[in-house]
């Protein structure tokens, strides 16, 4: 679980904003959505593999980009 010190003269949001970015940046949401519900291994499959190829798309316009400049 992440830890967020309070400092000296901060607010509340601030400390609650520093700490939900913390919470995102360590991956807590989403192994917390993963775990409230029993995902077939077929579907965590698919899941996957559509990941990988958005990744690599992602990859590959990202690399169009930097060529074309």
């Amino acid at each position: 679980m992440p830890v967020v010190q309070i400092r000296e003269d901060e607010s509340f949001e601030n400390a609650l904003r520093r700490f939900k970015r913390k919470c995102e940046k360590s991956g807590v949401l989403t192994e917390l959505k993963k775990r409230q519900h029993f995902e077939k291994p077929s579907v965590k499959r698919k899941r996957k593999a559509m990941q990988a190829r958005k990744k690599v798309l992602r990859k590959m316009a990202e690399e169009r980009r930097m060529g074309l400049r």
